[in-house]
Formats: C-alpha cells, structure tokens, sequence
C-alpha cells in the first residue's frame, strides 16, 4: 500500500486515535500496572507484565496477576522488603522460559535498584546520554545493572539489549507505558523523560504493517530495524512517535493486515 505521505500521516494518526481508547487496557497486559495506584507500584508490577509479554495476550494477563498475587499485590513493598523466605513464594512458578528462579532474581536486583535510585523511572533517566535520540543506550545498561545484580544469566535474553542486535521489544513497549502522557488513559506518564525519545514496539505484527505501508524496508525485526522505523515515524508524529504503536497494532492484531 503506497499513499502520499500526507495520505498516509492522516491514515495513521486516525488509527491511532481509534485504538488509543481506555478499552484497549481490558484486553491488554497493560492492565496489571493499572490495577495499582502508587508510582512503584505501577513501575514495579509493569516491568513483570512486560517482560512476561510473550505468547497470548490472556495468558500473559493471568501469569502477570499470578505473579502479582505472590507478592502480596504490593508490589512495591515485596520488593523493598523481601527477605530469602519471602522469596520462596515464587517456587513453581513458570511461563514458558522464565521461571521461579528468573524472577527471585530480578526481585534481587530490583531491591538494589531502589537502594541506589529513586524509581527505575530515574535509573533510566539517569542513564540516558545528552545526545541520546532513543532509550537503546539504558537499555543495555538496565541490562547490564540486572545480571550484576542477581538477575540469571539464562533471563538475560528475556531483557533486549540494542547493541546484541536486539528489537528489545518488550522493554520498548515498557518505556512506552511508563514514559509516554497519559493523554487516553492509557499510558502512564510517570518517568518524566522526553516522549519524542520513544520508540515503537517491533513484533512480527507491527513489522508486517509497517513494511506494507513503507515504514519499514529492513528484513529482520532488530534494532537497526527499530531506528529505521523510528525515522518513519517521527516523520509523522515527531512529539508523541509512540502512540503510532497503537495504529500498527491494531492494523495488525484486529485487522489482520496484510
């Protein structure tokens, strides 16, 4: 499909105003944060759901509550307070490759997050280089601060990392949920950090949208294919280039385009 450029920032912002709508979150993981009130809450329970975003979207729903369950639903003060003992509340548990022992571990590493930063909204914020035009650069040193810290080396590949390659998908479509306004309801615009820095989630839907609508040329989903189809979209909404992500999703998931 080749529109006009103007054709088609028209088409696309008209999607995105049609799926970016409060009803997205029943169906949706983002739901699992939304079921808290408090900024450590919000960014602690989604960080779970996000890097669980593998698979059916229920099933990730029900994992991510599950979780959530064994922590009390306090989040928050699970993770500040967990002792070794309180960790065992995670034993059995599974969603296809990660386990019980991948989030005893980034509960461990998130304690000492915390020790050292205000929110993971400020670790991010704090890493991120002045001429940063994207969050890949935090990324890979969220990656990094992980594993050093009690995250197993075998859940490493469930925390993308732009300089191996990555698409980083899942912790795209994180920052997206903690950094871009919550001008819907949806998103929660809690980090404080630029929104024209976001990208956009790159799956096998929202990778198939955009290569038929000539946003996309790279083959490969990875993350010289995220910055491409950065540069698209800034084209189009260069303030708030995230929120195209719901037009691609919902093009690809409920419209099944082609």
């Amino acid at each position: 499909m080749n529109l006009p450029q103007g054709e088609l920032r028209d088409f696309l912002i008209a999607k995105a105003n049609q799926y970016a709508q409060s009803r997205f979150i029943q169906d949706d993981p983002i739901q699992v944060p939304h079921s808290f009130a408090s900024t450590k809450d919000i960014e602690i329970s989604g960080l779970i759901a996000a890097m669980l975003s593998w698979g059916g979207r229920k099933t990730i729903i029900s994992k991510s509550k599950d979780l959530m369950e064994r922590m009390d639903n306090s989040p928050a003060d699970f993770v500040t307070n967990a002792s070794s003992v309180d960790l065992n509340s995670f034993d059995g548990f599974v969603h296809r490759t990660f386990k019980d022992e991948d989030i005893r571990g980034l509960v461990l590493a998130l304690q000492q997050l915390y020790q050292d930063y205000a929110s993971i909204g400020e670790f991010f914020k704090q890493n991120l280089t002045p001429d940063a035009t994207n969050l890949g650069g935090a990324f890979t040193v969220f990656k990094i601060f992980l594993l050093n810290h009690g995250l197993p080396q075998r859940a490493s590949k469930h925390f993308g990392d732009p300089t191996k390659g990555s698409a980083c998908k899942r912790l795209v479509m994180y920052s997206r949920w903690m950094a871009r306004p919550n001008t819907e309801g949806i998103d929660f615009g809690i980090w404080g950090i630029d929104p024209a820095l976001l990208s956009v989630p790159l799956d096998v839907h929202s990778g198939r949208v955009a290569r038929s609508l000539g946003l996309l040329t790279r083959k490969q989903n990875d993350w010289k294919a995220v910055i491409e189809l950065d540069s698209s979209i800034r084209s189009i909404s260069p303030e708030d280039p995230s929120k195209l992500d719901y037009a691609l999703f919902g093009l690809g998931v409920y419209e099944g385009w082609k």
